[in-house]
């Protein structure tokens, strides 16, 4: 069985673990723990691992956040991977820092990267895995928060969010979304002081 796991997140240094690009630090960290490089490809950062019999394609999509969905239907189609078989990991304003939240489908809710996304496949029906970064910033300062890098008293929550997530990736593809959400829908994590 064969998986694509994307990444969302924007190419460039001033970009790097920021908590809009989470999604590159989940995949980062899952591809390192399977001891497996990325590779410049079209339109993705792309690297293969195999686990337990099944192979995943694991992309950090090159055409920055807006238009991630190009990058995801490219290689859904040259891998002739089901979009069941889709794992989309995303930063997400709505769920607080300690929060993770699996889901088989549902609204962008104004995520450029899954309008994007919706935009390709023609649907809106494809795994998502959100990873809560907070919105504990001014009115008006939205991008300068999700653009901005974790402050110190969050990265131990975060660290051990990312470790979680590739243990959800690998749950994943082993039990598949139905088993998986009834075990971590909703994950907690000790609150950031």
């Amino acid at each position: 069985m064969k998986y694509l796991i994307a990444g969302l997140g924007n190419i460039g240094e001033e970009y790097r673990h920021t908590r809009h690009n989470i999604g590159f630090d989940v995949v980062d960290d899952f591809v390192a723990r399977h001891k497996a490089t990325f590779r410049n490809d079209r339109l993705a950062d792309v690297a293969e691992c195999k686990w337990k019999g099944k192979t995943f394609i694991v992309i950090k999509p090159t055409t920055y956040m807006n238009l991630s969905g190009k990058a995801i239907k490219y290689w859904l189609d040259k891998e002739k991977i089901p979009v069941e078989n889709l794992l989309v990991i995303l930063d997400d304003l709505a769920l607080p820092l300690d929060v993770l939240r699996l889901r088989p489908g549902g609204s962008d809710a104004g995520h450029n990267g899954l309008k994007s996304i919706q935009e390709s496949l023609g649907t809106n029906q494809y795994p998502r895995l959100r990873f809560g970064v907070g919105n504990n910033y001014p009115k008006g300062r939205q991008v300068e928060f999700v653009l901005s890098k974790w402050k110190n008293t969050e990265e131990r929550t975060v660290e051990e969010k990312i470790w979680k997530c590739s243990d959800i990736i690998e749950s994943f593809a082993s039990i598949g979304i139905a088993r998986t959400m009834n075990d971590s829908n909703k994950l907690t994590f000790p609150s950031v002081k």
